[in-house]
C-alpha cells in the first residue's frame, strides 16, 4: 500500500509523544532509576530493530502488508479461499492476529530459547512508553518471520494488516506507559483492551503475576484461556518490576543486546 510505512510512522510517533507527556503528567509509581540511561537504551534498541527489518526484508521481499498483497494476488490463506462479507473478514482478521501474538507471547515464556531473547523486554527495572519498544532484534526478526507465515495462511486483506499492526503499536504504548488511570476508567477499558496495570502485572518479579496477563491489545484472551490476573498481590506502588537484576545493567545497552548469551 502506497505510504503505509510512512502512516504508520507517523502515528507511532505521534502516540510516543501522546502517552510519553500523559505519563509524565500523571505517573502511576515513582521511578527506580533515571530516565536518560533507560530511554538511550530502550530507543537505541527501537533503532536497531528498524534496521533489523530493513535486513529481514533483503531476504524476504515481502514484509506484513506485503505479504497479504501477495497473497490475495495468489488466492492465498484461508479469507481468499472463503467468501465473507467485507466486515466479517476484517473484523476476524484482526480477532486472529492478535490471538496469534497473544499465543506467541505465551510461547516465548515456555520456550526456554525464546525466553532468552524475550527476557531483554522484561529486564527494564521501570516501565514506560520505552518499555514498548525495548525487545531484542532477533525476536523482532523471528516475530516477522512467524508474521509473514501466518499472514499467508490466512490471506487477510492489506488493510486489515495495516489497521492491526496500528492497533498493535499503539495499545503497546499505551499499556506499557506508566500513565495513572482512574480505578473506574481502568476497570471499563480493560473490558476490551489491556491496560497499563493489567499489563504490569505481567511485569512482575512474581512467577505467578509474570506467567499471566500475556495480551498486547486485547484483554479477552487471557480471561478466556484462563490467565488473567486482576492486580499484583503487592499492589501496584510496592510491587516489584523486571527480573533478577536489581542494578543499573539493565540500563546499559551493551549489556542489553547480550543478555540472550549470557548464562544463568
Amino acid at each position: 500500500m502506497e505510504n503505509e510505512t510512512t502512516l504508520r510512522l507517523g502515528i507511532f510517533l505521534g502516540l510516543f509523544a501522546v502517552f510519553a507527556c500523559a505519563e509524565h503528567l500523571a505517573p502511576r509509581r515513582a521511578r527506580q532509576q533515571p530516565r536518560a540511561n533507560r530511554w538511550f537504551t530502550n530507543l537505541s534498541i527501537t533503532v536497531l530493530n528498524t534496521l533489523t527489518l530493513r535486513a529481514v526484508a533483503f531476504g524476504l521481499p515481502l514484509l506484513a502488508v506485503g505479504a497479504a498483497l501477495d497473497a490475495q494476488t495468489k488466492a492465498w490463506g484461508l479469507f481468499n479461499a472463503v467468501e465473507l462479507p467485507v466486515w466479517l473478514e476484517f473484523t476476524l482478521a484482526v480477532l486472529f492476529l492478535d490471538f496469534a501474538i497473544w499465543l506467541q507471547h505465551l510461547i516465548t515464556h515456555k520456550v526456554p530459547l525464546l525466553w532468552r531473547l524475550h527476557r531483554v523486554h522484561h529486564a527494564d527495572l521501570d516501565m514506560d512508553v520505552t518499555t514498548a519498544v525495548r525487545f531484542h532484534p532477533a525476536e523482532i526478526a523471528l516475530s516477522m518471520v512467524l508474521k509473514i507465515g501466518l499472514i499467508y495462511l490466512l490471506g487477510p486483506t492489506a488493510i486489515a494488516v495495516v489497521v492491526f499492526e496500528i492497533l498493535l503499536n499503539g495499545t503497546a504504548l499505551f499499556n506499557h506507559s506508566n500513565l495513572h488511570l482512574p480505578l473506574t476508567m481502568d476497570r471499563l477499558v480493560r473490558l476490551v483492551l489491556v491496560t497499563p496495570d493489567m499489563h504490569r502485572v505481567h511485569h512482575s518479579t512474581r512467577r505467578t503475576e509474570h506467567d499471566s496477563n500475556y495480551g498486547f491489545a486485547l484483554s479477552i484472551w487471557d480471561k478466556m484461556f484462563g490467565t488473567y490476573v486482576s492486580q499484583p498481590k503487592e499492589g501496584h506502588d510496592a510491587m516489584k518490576v523486571g527480573l533478577q537484576w536489581r542494578d543499573d545493567q539493565p540500563t546499559n545497552l551493551w549489556w542489553s543486546l547480550c543478555l540472550p548469551f549470557r548464562r544463568k
